[in-house]
């Protein structure tokens, strides 16, 4: 089972990351959900990273749900949750609210430092609009793994909808 969390970067922490990701990770601020074991399933990133917008609020960092996410991708099921936003208005809705759930957390996580310097170099109107993943168009789906990553440390449907359809919470220790 999962926790949320909002654990500094330790650097038993940031060792454990760097084995899940392969790479020495940039731009952490938090771990926000970890499995049952303390194992980081997904990080908080800073806002801004290296002086550029960093395109995701929260990544994903256990191989163990890239994996299976990834299995689903390459099954088609993005094609066929873009039918089914088209097709449903309610859940289209919420797949809206799940962006806007995304641009606040990401605003309300940015420091004061990064607020000033986003703003100072243009970039406001993308961290207000970019959802989930970076996406400018939130009447589609990207990539799952941001969906799910989100899912696991706020409000998504889509995360949502891949536990019940495919029960992905019920992997994780």
């Amino acid at each position: 089972m999962y926790q949320k969390t909002d654990i500094a970067p330790t650097p038993e922490l940031i060792e454990k990351i760097e084995l899940q990701i392969g790479r020495a990770p940039r731009g952490i601020q938090a771990i926000s959900a970890t499995d049952s074991l303390g194992t980081p399933l997904v990080v908080r990133m800073h806002s801004i990273v290296d002086k550029k917008p960093f395109p995701t609020l929260y990544w994903m960092t256990s191989e163990l749900l890239k994996k299976e996410i990834s299995h689903i991708e390459a099954r088609g099921e993005i094609k066929a949750l873009e039918e089914r936003l088209i097709e449903d208005p309610e859940f289209l809705a919420q797949y809206h609210a799940s962006h806007q759930d995304y641009v606040d957390q990401r605003w309300h996580f940015m420091t004061e430092e990064e607020r000033t310097f986003a703003e100072q170099a243009g970039f406001l109107k993308l961290l207000k609009e970019k959802g989930i993943g970076g996406i400018a168009n939130w009447d589609t789906v990207r990539c799952l793994h941001t969906q799910y990553a989100h899912h696991l440390c706020g409000h998504n449907v889509v995360g949502q909808w891949m536990d019940e359809t495919f029960g992905i919470a019920d992997l994780i220790p």
